[in-house]
Order: structure tokens, then C-alpha cells, then sequence
């Protein structure tokens, strides 16, 4: 249902932004949205302004569920376009025409006027209808497009006399389908994931014939941005960090639940009291979304200073959180965003194609591995990002004491290993046995929460953790699926080295400074125990590769004896997309 509150204040440009009023509550509605799930959808626009995003008077942001049919666009060029920015912003325009002019005539469903013929709207939501008795209304903290936060009082249970935020959301809002599917959604994430420390708290959820109540715990500390802002723009190195294990911790979670936040960025982060070392809550799933492990999604939402590259491409999954937190962490460590344009074109095109300055000041003075760290969140390619646990085992976090979360990540890729060729199941465990201290740190971390007996791993294994860690949002994104393709553990179990192997991924370990180093290693094991005599035919099958790629495969071959060489070896772990420029060829 996008973002609920903004408290407007009227202030210009040059005064601080609209989105850090109001942070008193805890629930909100950022005004910089961007949408492109459909026709029907409105897109809200953006600024050049590094701390603020305005969203134009009387646009809202209602992204499609993950269940909607795809809708697309009709671009005004030929394909493809030079730049993802120009068919979003083709998009937006034609939006804004439609917004001012007369309704689209397919994707919304008419409101019920009284004619003849037409079906009204269900609005209800089978809340309880009984707020105004339960809770007593206070003064207005924030203001959005769908409604407003206010503060109350509870009047009596178990919350009686506590000050509570809830988010009023207007049902003449509601003006499609979607944007009442937009709010079933969000209170059903809301309630099912509240048990984390870092999320906001759900406490109960009304209706009455006008609006929809949402009573969430109230978050006193203010935004994370106006914390930022209180110390110059910065942190320190060290105070960053548990700013940032935070954030990890609570995308960890979601992600393992199978739920994308997709708005991540510093004013969705409040703090729960003003207290320097107060709990970081997330809040505003208005925008997030079931995503099942294996499932692209394709709706462009998000905030355009904080949107990864892939969703501009419309294919992303859980990985493009990981981006926004890398752009969160490059602001709390150096204090100005890493992509930024006056223009929203220039925006994305900067997201797409700049990397990020780490060399200018004050980056000379911060360290080596919190410069990896933000390396490694912002890779434009999705396959090569830390996860959220993985990035919790990173040498720059390693010195705190905190948690490491089961991965949904390890799921995913010990299903493909369990389903793989034998040979590419030996060339992974030659890559595991080259595997640095720090790689193998979280992969002993996942093996334990797997809680392993004899020192072996089954199907049971990761069917109990993920039976352990689940709540009702894990059912709804489908996350259990995953287990079918897993069944070859049924009859197996696996040690630490074999786990090892399932568990890496090339792609991450190829954006390693040390990868060559990791690769030549690999090699050498590879040849003394996985290597075998292999035609082009069958590397062709094993890589899935038609007739026109059989010149290409010639070159992964030793003529001498009929073997993969170093080449070889390498592109068929990562497949046809891995940098020539990072491998040689061994005759």
C-alpha cells in the first residue's frame, strides 16, 4: 500500500528534508516511490536533492503484488533502449498524463457511484470495527498520500495507558483492486514478522466504513537520517558498524522468510528511544513483497538514490535489499551517496553505470575492510553480493558480538548442488578445499545452525532449521518449496567438506581481491581428483550450451589429453558470463 506518513512542513529546499519530520512515529510514508508494475500504477517522481525525495501533490505509489499478472509497457523508441532510465521515465510521464486527464480504462475498478450495473469495491477487511473504543486519538505525527500517523492511547488491555503510532489509511484511497491487496499485505507482513527485535511492533489492526487503523509501537528516537544529519553527515568507523549488524540482522530474517523490503534506505530505520544505544527498527512494508527462493520479481519499486540495478532491469529477488544497505552503509561512512544526479534519468543511469567513489575523502582514512565490505553490497552483478548472514561474518563486522542467522542462500544453492552433473560436483569441492579462513568461517556457522548429527547433515536437517526460524509469512512465500528439490538428501547425508562444497558460490568467491590466488589452488586439486577426458558434446550438454557454442568450448579443452584446462575450469563453474580477464590458459 506504499508508505502511510510524511509529516509535511512546508519547508523548502534548502531546509531540512520532509522526510526526517515527524520522527516521533514509527510507521510512515516516504514520497519517493518508484512504480512501474503497470499501467494502473502511479509513479512518483523524484529530485535531485541528496536527502530528499518530493513526490508530486496527488501521486501515489500502489506496486502490484508478486501474484499480479506481468503487465507491460509500449516503450516510444525501438528496443533496446540506451538506458533503463529512459522507458521508466517514459512510463512516469505517461502516468502523469493519466493522473490528470481521465482514469486508465483497464487496471482500475470504478468506484461504486450508484449506477446501474456497476459493482462496488469490497473494502472490508474483516478487522474489528471497535478502535474508537479502544483507543483514544492524539495529536498528528505525519502525513502521506494514503493518510496519516497519529499518536494514541490505549484505554484499556494489556496496553492500557501506553502511547501507541497508529497508521490511519483512508479507504477512498483504495481505488483499485491492487491498492486493497497493497494493505492486506502489508498489515499480514506487519503482524507475522513483529517477533523480530528489530522490527517494529504490530499490536492490532481495525476498520470502520472510512479507514483502516494500524496500531504499531511508537518509535521515539527519530530517524536514522536524523541521527546521521546530528553528527555532521557521518559516523565513525566503529559506530557504523553497529548501525549496520542491525540492519543485517533484520534482513536476514525477512529474506529468510521469503519477504523483500524493497524501500530500505535511513528514513525507514527509527530508533525506539533517544538513547544513543537505542534498538534500530525497520519500518514501512507498505512496498515489500512474498518472493519465493527461486522467483524473479519484475515490479520497479523502490526510492531512486537506494534502487539496485537489477530491479531497474525488472529481475531481482532479495538481493536487491543487500544493495540498498550497501548505499546506506557508503552514507554513514563517508556521508554523501554514492550514485547521485539532479535529474531522476540521471539517477538511475548512475545506478546502472557509475561505480562508487571510494578513493576521494574520507575514504583514504577508513579501513581496508569496510571499504571491502561496501565493495561487496555494491556489485552490480546480484550473483556476486554478500547475503545478509554472509555479510555478517565479513572481517570489518567480525570484531562485535552478534549472531549469525540462518541463510536462505545455503538452501538455494545446496539444492542445485544436490541436483548437479558429477563433474560439476567435483569441480566445486576442488573449489572448497582452496576456500580462505574467512569464507569458511560462515559456512562452519550455517553448518551448526543446521544442527548436525555425527557430524552429518540430512534433508531433516534443513527441513527442522527452517521448521525452527519460520512464522506465517514463510508458509505464504512458499519458502518450504524448496525442500521439494532438495529430496536427493533424503537418501544421503553430508559431511562439513560436502556442505562446503553445495554451499560457495563462484560468483561471490570471483568478486574476492584473491580470486585468482582461490581459482589456481582449486585447479591444482581439481586435476589431481576431479579432472577426467571430456568431448565437446559433452560440455556442451553439461553446460547447456547448443551447436553454436561448440567453437567457444574447443578452448576449454587440452588437446593434449582431452581435459578441462585452467580456462575450462573456470568458465564452467561460473558458466558463459565470468570475466575472461580473470582467468588464463593452461596448456
Amino acid at each position: 500500500m506504499g508508505h502511510c506518513c510524511s509529516k509535511g512542513d512546508g519547508k523548502d529546499a534548502g531546509s531540512k528534508p520532509e522526510s526526517t519530520a515527524g520522527a516521533k512515529t514509527c510507521h510512515r510514508n516516504p514520497p519517493s516511490p518508484v512504480g512501474a508494475s503497470g499501467s494502473d500504477t502511479p509513479v512518483a517522481s523524484f529530485t535531485g536533492s541528496p536527502w530528499q525525495i518530493r513526490c508530486p501533490e496527488g501521486v501515489t505509489a500502489s506496486p502490484s503484488p508478486a501474484g499480479t499478472p506481468k503487465r507491460m509497457f509500449k516503450w516510444p523508441f525501438p528496443p533496446p533502449p540506451p538506458s533503463p532510465a529512459r522507458p521508466i521515465m517514459s512510463a512516469i510521464r505517461k502516468r502523469r498524463r493519466t493522473k490528470k486527464g481521465k482514469p486508465a480504462a483497464t487496471g482500475t475498478i470504478p468506484e461504486d457511484d450508484g449506477k446501474e450495473g456497476e459493482t462496488p469495491m469490497d473494502k472490508n477487511f474483516g478487522f474489528p470495527r471497535n478502535f474508537r473504543s479502544k483507543y483514544e486519538v492524539g495529536k498528528e505525527i505525519g502525513r502521506g498520500h494514503f493518510g496519516h500517523t497519529c499518536r494514541a492511547k490505549c484505554k484499556r488491555g494489556a496496553l492500557k495507558n501506553q502511547s501507541v503510532a497508529v497508521k490511519i489509511i483512508a479507504k477512498s484511497k483504495m481505488t483499485t483492486a491492487i491498492s486493497i491487496e497493497d494493505v492486506r499485505r502489508e498489515v499480514k507482513l506487519i503482524k507475522s514478522l513483529s517477533e523480530h527485535q528489530h522490527m517494529v511492533q504490530f499490536y492490532d489492526a481495525f476498520e470502520d466504513d472510512q479507514n483502516v487503523y494500524i496500531a504499531m509501537e511508537l518509535c521515539e528516537g527519530g530517524e536514522l537520517l536524523d541521527r546521521i544529519l546530528s553528527r555532521g553527515g557521518r559516523y565513525y568507523e566503529n559506530d557504523a558498524k553497529s548501525i549496520v549488524i542491525q540492519m543485517l540482522s533484520v534482513a536476514s530474517f525477512t529474506h529468510l522468510q521469503g519477504v523483500v523490503h524493497r524501500d530500505l534506505k535511513p528514513e525507514n530505520f527509527l530508533f525506539s528511544t533517544k538513547d544513543e544505544d537505542s534498538l534500530m527498527k525497520v519500518i514501512d512494508f507498505g512496498l515489500s513483497d512474498f518472493v519465493r527462493p527461486d522467483q524473479r520479481l519484475n515490479d520497479i519499486v523502490g526510492s531512486a538514490y537506494y534502487v539496485a540495478p537489477e530491479v531497474l532491469h525488472r529481475s531481482y529477488n532479495v538481493e536487491a535489499d543487500m544493495w540498498s544497505i550497501g548505499v546506506i552503509t557508503y552514507i554513514l561512512l563517508c556521508g554523501s551517496r554514492p550514485f547521485f544526479a539532479r535529474t531522476e534519468s540521471g539517477i538511475f543511469r548512475s545506478v546502472v553505470k557509475s561505480d562508487p567513489n571510494l578513493d576521494g575523502s574520507p575514504w583514504p582514512s577508513v579501513s581496508p575492510q569496510a571499504k571491502d565490505f561496501v565493495k561487496r553490497l555494491l556489485n552490480k552483478d546480484h550473483r556476486k553480493r554478500m547475503s545478509a548472514s554472509q555479510a555478517l561474518t565479513h572481517p570489518w563486522l567480525r570484531d562485535k558480538d552478534h549472531d549469525v542467522p540462518l541463510d536462505i542462500l545455503v538452501y538455494k544453492l545446496v539444492k542445485s548442488y544436490v541436483r548437479a552433473t558429477p563433474l560439476r560436483r567435483a569441480a566445486l569441492k576442488a573449489l572448497s578445499k582452496a576456500l580462505t579462513e574467512n569464507e569458511l568461517k560462515y559456512l562452519s556457522a550455517q553448518f551448526n545452525l543446521l544442527e548436525p548429527k555425527d557430524g552429518c547433515v540430512s534433508l531433516d536437517n534443513f527441513k527442522t532449521a527452517l521448521v525452527k526460524h519460520s512464522t506465517p509469512t514463510m508458509k505464504e512465500s512458499r519458502v518450504f518449496d524448496i525442500l521439494d528439490k532438495m529430496k536427493p538428501l533424503s537418501y544421503t547425508k553430508m559431511t562439513f567438506e560436502e556442505f562446503s562444497a553445495a554451499a560457495i558460490s563462484p560468483h561471490q568467491l570471483e568478486a574476492l581481491e584473491g580470486w585468482e590466488n582461490i581459482a589456481n589452488k582449486a585447479f591444482q586439486y581439481f586435476e589431481l581428483e576431479g579432472n577426467r577426458v571430456i568431448s565437446v558434446d559433452a560440455l556442451a550438454q553439461e553446460m547447456n550450451v547448443g551447436e553454436s557454442g561448440h567453437s567457444i568450448l574447443k578452448d576449454w579443452i587440452r588437446s593434449s589429453d582431452g581435459k578441462l584446462n585452467f580456462l575450462g575450469y573456470t568458465k564452467f563453474l561460473h558458466g558463459l558470463s565470468i570475466r575472461s580477464s580473470n582467468t588464463r590458459q593452461h596448456q
